[in-house]
């Protein structure tokens, strides 16, 4: 994987005075792991919830947009394809929860219980969000950051949420720490999430690697295949094949 172009301290720290700080957007209504992301990437001469037309950018450092999506990478789609469209190099972080702690509080806001979950996010879990995405994901002007993080997840115990979760809302989540950076900034970056397995492969090879199943290793094909990274081959039974496809057409 490629470094992140957010550790360079040569980048530009001024972005001018067009785009004027807006410390109160959206700051109210966000959640304490979007605040706390932004205070671990913040650099000297970020510019936070600035103003860019119609648009509310997280963090603008120089000339470079830095997006923090901690929820569905396909709900920025719309913002993502007008200011990608108008030329902007954008930088979208999203968070994985490498460790996650489960908060209960009761409805007044009582802590109940903290046990951690069984379940570890790694970076190949991406392709479940870029399953929906896959055109935005080989933009030359778009490089995603994947942050595997600890985490605490709260919930509280309020007969709000859904009826799924026993009408549990979930009210928080809370930064613990950084583990791991993944910096996805061309083909073989994406490329590079798959393990290492002999061509032609099958769905069924990839989810028989550690800490793959099936659904992701059909979204990972799916993706991967729709970016132009991945060429079909002869069949193995009833199996589709494939191999792996990156050439300088579809290098950034």
């Amino acid at each position: 994987m490629t470094a992140s172009p957010l550790s360079d301290s040569s980048v530009p720290g001024d972005a001018g005075s067009d785009l004027p700080v807006s410390p109160g957007i959206g700051q109210l209504s966000e959640r304490s792991l979007h605040a706390a992301l932004k205070a671990y990437l913040a650099q000297p001469g970020d510019q936070f919830e600035a103003r860019l037309g119609r648009y509310v950018i997280d963090i603008l450092r120089g000339e470079l947009l830095i997006e923090i999506q901690t929820r569905h990478l396909y709900a920025l789609r719309p913002k993502l394809r007008r200011l990608l469209d108008d030329g902007r190099r954008i930088h979208l972080i999203h968070p994985l929860p490498a460790e996650r702690w489960i908060v209960r509080e009761n409805a007044a806001g009582q802590l109940i219980s903290r046990r951690k979950s069984p379940k570890r996010a790694a970076a190949c879990d991406l392709f479940s969000e870029l399953v929906r995405i896959p055109d935005l994901a080989g933009h030359p002007r778009l490089t995603l950051e994947a942050l595997l993080v600890r985490e605490e997840q709260v919930w509280r115990d309020d007969g709000l949420g859904s009826w799924r979760r026993g009408h549990w809302s979930l009210i928080d989540r809370r930064l613990l720490g950084v583990v791991q950076s993944v910096v996805l900034a061309g083909p073989a970056d994406y490329v590079a999430l798959l393990p290492s397995l002999p061509e032609p492969f099958s769905n069924a090879d990839l989810a028989r690697a550690q800490g793959w199943n099936a659904p992701l290793a059909g979204k990972a094909t799916y993706t991967l295949r729709a970016m132009g990274l991945l060429a079909s081959a002869e069949k193995r039974g009833r199996a589709n094949l494939f191999t792996i496809e990156v050439t300088d057409d579809n290098n950034h």
